[in-house]
């Protein structure tokens, strides 16, 4: 899409990559719930400072009744790790709130707590990831990996629900469509709002409305204008200056009067007589035209598009050409045929090929039945801006990521339960992508870390997790190691890529899944499964740990 006032000022934008490094200032330790706070008195009550723990931060299944999930956080979770310190006015508030009967040595304890002695290894940020295999492990003493628990989930929760609910929308709308994340004023709070705008961008979308955000993250800022715009004119008496430089001469030229006699010339073609035609309407039109004439783009209807051809057309006359329209009511198919079918017309009659290839902007309540309806019915939309359903993320409002205790001091630890789903992996464990012939990955296969990894070539022998009977060998054609160090001695051991890396990285690692586990409607599951060696782990620990019952 040419530059217009959609993306007014992105050009600034990317030249403030500098403040992408900026923390969320509301991110601090305080950030957690309060049993962890109390837990961590117990521990260090316990004195067990000194244990070691390992934990894993995995989901337990894919979000919108999909297959697959995109991996987002990662960066925020080790800004958190590296600012990391309690302040003096948390001790206070600490203090203050629990209970009399703490210690006070464990306040200076806290106050002296950072995340030094803590390594974390994960999956790379913008990858596609699966149920159980987990997407951060962090290990170091037990006290400040507990404490991490609640932000590191709230950091990469909300994050992966929405780059995967963006990454959806981008497969349904194809390629080569535009999508503008629209959602600030429809977001849960302002915080939501600027994480849904990262996120989203990460997905697959190409800009946001969202203008801090722009600033923060370095994304393309876009936007139009509003109804109350349109509104705000009644006639032609209320233009103020109407008077442009031509494009190339400078020579000026009164755009109102242009407008007004194209109208009346091109009236016949569209099928809507002036009459029919706002005055109010155009006269908003001309202004916006006047501030942006290298990027107009108008908010129209039915009856709008003779006012929009007529202002299109005299900016083509002082050497500028418009940019399209967006439509944000009605039937979003029909008015965009419409649509492209008028300015067609124009483009013959008047021999401007351009005005053919006008932008068609559709807003209004999008979703992803309304992109796969539209596709159906052969809309002719280029470019759609979402709002409420991409940003709350209405089919699925949480992605349910669990962070769970695997290991302390070198002994595995499982969490069992009636509900095997909820049955964990124990141990420190390594996870491996396996590739078939046909270059698509084929199974996620998760195994201790102390057996050999698989090897290209041959044949590895691939378990269910819980159910004994489905197994199978795998010969892999390529072995991806999926986790990389990325926190170790206090520092950030891979410097975080710009956004725009990321979010390359989204779409590269999609195309590796075979599209039947991709497609909306039931998708194909992908296998997940654990080699021999950890599939018998964890049944005997399952067995040493699970009571025994007695019958009398």
């Amino acid at each position: 899409m040419p530059r217009s006032s959609l993306d007014l000022g992105s050009e600034a934008n990317r030249r403030t990559s500098s403040v992408m490094a900026r923390n969320n200032g509301v991110v601090q330790p305080l950030l957690t719930d309060l049993y962890q706070i109390t837990m961590a008195y117990a521990y260090w009550k316990s004195g067990k400072i000194d244990d070691v723990a390992v934990f894993d931060l995995f989901f337990r299944s894919n979000p919108f009744q999909g297959e697959f999930t995109i991996f987002a956080g990662l960066e925020e979770c080790l800004k958190f790790l590296e600012s990391f310190h309690y302040s003096d006015s948390d001790i206070a508030y600490l203090i203050q709130t629990l209970p009399e009967t703490i210690e006070p040595e464990f306040f200076t304890y806290l106050k002296q707590l950072t995340c030094k002695d803590v390594t974390v290894s994960a999956i790379e940020e913008g990858s596609v990831a699966f149920p159980r295999v987990p997407l951060l492990r962090v290990e170091g003493p037990l006290i400040i990996t507990q404490i991490l628990e609640t932000t590191l989930l709230t950091l990469v929760n909300y994050a992966s629900l929405v780059a995967t609910n963006a990454a959806r929308y981008r497969m349904v709308a194809g390629k080569n469509i535009s999508l503008l994340e629209f959602g600030l004023r429809r977001a849960q709070g302002p915080d939501g709002g600027l994480s849904a705008s990262k996120y989203s961008y990460i997905g697959g979308f190409d800009g946001t409305s969202n203008v801090l955000a722009g600033k923060l993250f370095n994304i393309p800022v876009k936007g139009t204008h509003a109804h109350a715009y349109i509104t705000s004119f009644s006639n032609l008496d209320d233009l103020g200056m109407t008077v442009i430089p031509h494009g190339e001469t400078k020579v000026p030229h009164n755009l109102s009067e242009l407008a007004v006699n194209w109208r009346e010339k091109i009236s016949h073609l569209i099928d809507i007589s002036p009459e029919e035609a706002s005055d109010g309407e155009l006269a908003a039109l001309i202004s916006y035209a006047v501030a942006f004439p290298n990027g107009f783009i108008a908010l129209v209807d039915t009856s709008g598009l003779l006012n929009f051809c007529a202002v299109a057309l005299a900016l083509n006359d002082v050497g500028y050409k418009a940019i399209g329209v967006r439509i944000d009511s009605g039937d979003l198919a029909y008015l965009s045929v419409l649509a492209r079918n008028t300015f067609e017309k124009v483009a013959k009659k008047l021999k401007l090929p351009w005005f053919a290839n006008l932008t068609i902007v559709a807003s209004n309540d999008i979703n992803e039945e309304t992109i796969l309806s539209l596709n159906e019915q052969g809309h002719k939309i280029d470019c759609f801006g979402i709002g409420t359903h991409l940003v709350t993320c209405q089919r699925q409002p949480a992605l349910g990521c669990v962070y769970k205790l695997v290991e302390i001091n070198g002994q595995p630890r499982i969490k069992l339960s009636q509900d095997v789903g909820k049955v964990t992996m124990p141990g420190h464990k390594e996870a491996y992508r396996l590739y078939g012939a046909d270059g698509h990955a084929l199974i996620d296969l998760l195994q201790r870390s102390s057996e050999a990894p698989p090897e290209v070539g041959q044949k590895v022998l691939c378990r269910h997790p819980f159910q004994e009977s489905k197994r199978a060998y795998v010969i892999p054609t390529r072995v991806e190691k999926l986790y990389k160090l990325y926190w170790k001695n206090g520092e950030i051991c891979v410097k975080s890529p710009p956004l725009s890396h990321v979010r390359e990285r989204v779409q590269n690692s999609l195309k590796t899944l075979r599209q039947d586990i991709k497609r909306n409607l039931n998708p194909t599951p992908y296998k997940v499964a654990v080699s021999d060696d950890l599939y018998n782990f964890i049944h005997d620990l399952w067995l040493q740990n699970a009571p025994i019952g007695e019958l009398s």
